[in-house]
């Protein structure tokens, strides 16, 4: 089974797409995870209250509509 040229761009841009969420994910977990261990009580996180997480939400949402929109062709 042979994969067409116009088809690659779409296997090229799901690897793209996994890598850089993986890379951001896992620098975003070890930001969380220094900022924790910089709590001097306990050296844990503190739970996260529900408005951050509904912004932290609200904020990837609007990022990935972003990114689904600049694959639109543009209007004249």
């Amino acid at each position: 089974m042979t994969v067409n040229k116009d088809e690659r761009w779409k296997s090229r841009t799901y690897v793209m797409g996994l890598a850089l969420g993986a890379v951001v994910g896992l620098m975003s977990a070890y930001l969380f995870v220094r900022s924790a261990e910089e709590n001097p009580e306990t050296g844990r996180p503190e739970p996260i209250q529900t408005g951050t997480l509904i912004t932290l939400v609200l904020g990837i949402l609007g990022l990935m509509r972003q990114i689904a929109e600049s694959g639109k062709p543009r209007r004249k």
